[in-house]
């Protein structure tokens, strides 16, 4: 028999039957997925984000009812996950068809600068540990419920945001100085079908 030293955490079970680690010092090492929910995603303009995998792009258009009727690369799965670490915002990986093929949403590195990519292929239903495709989706601010903004979960103050590019308003991460900055081309209005005021 040997003497090593066994490391022990204290845990509990809630009510709802879930464990629970008492140290504050372990962290979240997965993401399971716990829902799935599909949105049109509006900016202040009220404009629709449109994914355009030829153009490898995605931009706010404004779109006719008969165009979001169509549906393609317009609708988002918006997939939820379970996490250990609620207080950063629920975790969300994002999701589209056009066409017949479904595209995911990432980050990447491209010239020193992090980007939004739409890449072929689906959304796993359990990440383990960081992934390049996870979001804190958090409210806008405290008096406006209905509108989100969407922080890349690798690098903290990084947002989802749209930018002018040559008449476009092109998808974008942003880096905000402080969380709690108001800056409305991170502002997100998510509905269920194209009848949708801000």
């Amino acid at each position: 028999m040997s003497c090593e030293e066994i490391a022990v955490c204290a845990v509990r079970l809630r009510e709802n039957l879930c464990l629970y680690f008492e140290d504050d010092e372990l962290e979240c090492d997965a993401f399971c997925k716990e829902k799935t929910i599909k949105r049109l995603f509006r900016n202040v303009n009220s404009q629709l984000l449109v994914v355009r995998p030829d153009l490898n792009m995605a931009a706010f258009e404004d779109v006719t009812d008969q165009e979001v009727k169509s549906g393609s690369g317009m609708y988002f799965d918006i997939h939820c996950y379970k996490t250990t670490a609620p207080s950063a915002g629920m975790p969300v990986a994002f999701s589209v068809q056009v066409e017949d093929k479904s595209y995911y949403m990432c980050c990447e590195k491209e010239h020193g600068k992090m980007v939004v990519r739409f890449r072929e292929g689906e959304v796993p239903k359990d990440i383990p540990g960081e992934s390049n495709m996870i979001f804190f989706k958090k409210t806008f601010t405290s008096c406006s419920s209905k509108a989100f903004k969407f922080e890349y979960s690798l690098e903290q103050g990084m947002f989802l945001a749209f930018e002018e590019e040559d008449s476009l308003r092109k998808l974008i991460l942003k880096k905000l100085p402080r969380e709690d900055e108001v800056d409305e081309t991170t502002k997100f209005v998510t509905s269920r079908n194209e009848r949708h005021n801000l």
